[in-house]
């Protein structure tokens, strides 16, 4: 990409964006963007699908080690483009400015702020079970959440940035007691937790790993603001992924522990009935301020990164120049970050009100589609279920772009090399190939309605963005 010709607000930006992000600080946003509500609502499902604890910790050994890998394939695209936007960046270098605009299109009208809308659901869901006021409590508190967090990065760099420090750090403690409940759970069940059991689908076991696992390549998204881009950027996607690889074992540790293998496999609330060992009638209150930080935290890394999609988006195409605008004083897309909450909100209501569904049950039908069966978190899990396959479609297209840009631009600088190259790589593309291919599965008939923001993201494209790409 090129700075001439570039809109004034994406000039102006380059001198606004600074590096301010430390190593722990990049840790702590792959961490706290990970990290939701996967670890808690996903665990029974995977030990269903496993024959015994030890395939169980396999499964979590081997999604980790992917996710390293993810780790180094994005260390080594990141450190070297280290522009703000990550995904973004390196599919319009290595495909042309279509597939950038197409990645920050489908980014900004389903897929990230779909993202948040669901984790702002998960928050919600367990909110009301501590306080109630209506039938609009869930919107409300989603709607909130999103609000007040936007307020928070629009605060400026240093209280953003301290925001998701505290949420992660929190999200720790509240993890860190959770292992020590299981434990030291006075109703162990240790006979149990060598047990074997009929298996279901090993694949599907691993498909839910990688998704818990998911998220942790955003951190690519903020590059432009690392200090020692060089240094801190491979180590911080290395060191996040150890983090995670740790803290997932230990967990599903506790599970064993407090449970036995086939009462975790039983559950359906497990991290519940672990507190409950050692809290008594406190556990379900204590879950879902467990359930709470990790989803505001997670929300909070998405809209801080997902803003940096747009604001690049800005400064290639001329429609979209507004979001290009970075604050002058505070050091953020103040535009982006406005425009995202505003349609993450958006999608808060109509996917999550019954009036909203409504509307949408009653355009698809009038277009020939039956009305969708809205379920799980407000009727986001729908939502990503139809777009799963556009998401893991672009998650390979970047692992593809290393191997394009190696040979497209082998005059770049890169600072940091993936080991054991071309292996690694393609390990990773084959890995986004069989979850593009497991979600195109899971989505069935609802993958046509889920293609449809990229779509009109194309014809958007064909019709005036073309005109004014500046890459």
């Amino acid at each position: 990409m090129q700075d001439e010709g570039m809109p004034g607000a994406c000039k102006s930006a380059g001198s606004i964006i600074q590096p301010h992000l430390r190593l722990r600080d990049t840790v702590s946003i792959m961490i706290g963007i990970v990290i939701g509500a996967g670890i808690y609502e996903t665990a029974p499902l995977i030990f269903q699908n496993v024959a015994n604890v030890w395939q169980a910790f396999g499964v979590w050994i081997a999604g980790g080690v992917l996710t390293i890998i993810g780790g180094l394939c994005y260390a080594e695209l990141a450190s070297t483009y280290p522009r703000s936007g990550g995904d973004y960046v390196y599919l319009s270098k290595a495909y042309g400015s279509w597939a950038g605009f197409l990645f920050g299109w489908t980014q900004l009208a389903v897929l990230m702020t779909g993202s948040i809308g669901m984790m702002a659901y998960i928050f919600a869901d367990y909110a009301v079970t501590l306080c109630r006021f209506g039938a609009a409590s869930e919107f409300i508190f989603a709607s909130g959440a999103v609000a007040l967090l936007c307020i928070a990065n629009l605060a400026g760099l240093a209280f953003g940035r301290g925001t998701q420090n505290t949420l992660t750090l929190l999200k720790f403690l509240a993890l860190t007691a959770l292992v020590f409940a299981g434990f030291l759970s006075p109703h162990v069940e240790r006979a149990q937790s060598s047990g074997s059991a009929s298996g279901g689908s090993l694949g599907l076991a691993m498909i839910l790993v990688l998704d818990t696992y998911g998220g942790g390549n955003d951190a690519a998204l903020v590059a432009a603001e690392v200090t020692d881009k060089a240094r801190n950027i491979p180590r911080a996607f290395i060191l996040g992924a150890a983090l995670l690889i740790i803290v997932y074992l230990l967990v599903n540790a506790a599970y064993i522990c407090a449970l036995g293998f086939q009462g975790a496999r039983q559950s359906k609330a497990i991290a519940a009935e672990v507190l409950k060992s050692s809290l008594g009638p406190f556990a379900g209150r204590a879950m879902a301020i467990l359930v709470m930080v990790s989803a505001l935290g997670a929300l909070n890394g998405m809209l801080s990164t997902g803003s940096r999609i747009y604001a690049a988006l800005g400064c290639d195409f001329q429609m979209f120049r507004r979001l290009a605008e970075w604050h002058p004083k505070r050091g953020v897309p103040a535009a982006s970050l406005l425009a995202q909450t505003a349609i993450a909100i958006l999608l808060i209501w109509f996917v999550g009100t019954q009036n909203g569904r409504a509307c949408i049950n009653a355009f698809l039908q009038s277009t020939g589609f039956g009305a969708l069966e809205w379920s799980g978190h407000g009727g986001f899990e729908t939502l990503l279920r139809c777009t799963a396959p556009i998401f893991w479609t672009f998650f390979l297209m970047s692992g593809v772009s290393l191997f394009i840009l190696r040979v497209k631009d082998p005059s770049a600088v890169r600072p940091f090399r993936v080991p054991l190259y071309p292996l690694f790589p393609a390990l990773f593309c084959a890995m986004c190939g069989y979850m593009l291919y497991s979600a195109a599965v899971y989505a069935g008939k609802l993958l046509v309605i889920g293609a449809l923001p990229a779509v009109l993201g194309c014809i958007l494209y064909w019709c005036g963005a073309r005109r004014t790409a500046r890459v």
